[in-house]
């Protein structure tokens, strides 16, 4: 059937692994098992959590995952299987020390309640929404960091490109 082309419909597997090996997304179920995705109330990106499991689905070129991957689908075969890595700042962005920020307790609404870890959405004026991270927790106040979770990391995408639809 030849090589799969910009615009195509295809179905492929990946594995997206960070430079120590630590799967953080995968169509595969088995490669997810993450105790933090078994309760319903999971609502995070992790692997294996939030979203569904199996091939994933795209049309070539659609922008609808990393225009390294689609290039990568773009010239493979069904059946083939390949590895793309993705440098940081072509993926999340690099870490940027200025999207940190402290807030004082006393700023915070009586019944904030976060642990070091939590992402949490956070509402300013105008009904503005900032996804966060709590990094730091003193008496006094709370260190939050707007960076996305995989900001500063390098990906690779193991691909298998199962069908071209």
């Amino acid at each position: 059937m030849g090589t799969a082309k910009n615009g195509a419909k295809v179905l492929f597997n990946y594995v997206g692994k960070l430079e120590d090996g630590t799967i953080f997304d995968s169509t595969f179920e088995s490669d997810c098992a993450d105790d933090d995705c078994s309760s319903d109330d999971c609502s995070t990106d992790d692997c294996g959590c939030g979203h569904a499991t199996g091939p994933m689905e795209l049309v070539i070129g659609s922008g609808e995952f990393f225009p390294a991957v689609e290039s990568a689908l773009a010239a493979m075969a069904a059946g083939e299987k390949r590895n793309v890595v993705i440098p940081a700042a072509e993926a999340f962005g690099e870490f940027d020390d200025g999207k940190l920020f402290t807030v004082p307790v006393t700023d915070l609404p009586e019944d904030f309640d976060a642990q070091v870890g939590d992402e949490l959405i956070l509402s300013g004026e105008d009904d503005e929404e900032l996804g966060v991270t709590v990094v730091e927790i003193t008496a006094d106040e709370i260190t939050f960091d707007a960076n996305h979770p995989l900001a500063g990391q390098n990906l690779t995408f193991e691909l298998e490109l199962l069908s071209i639809l």
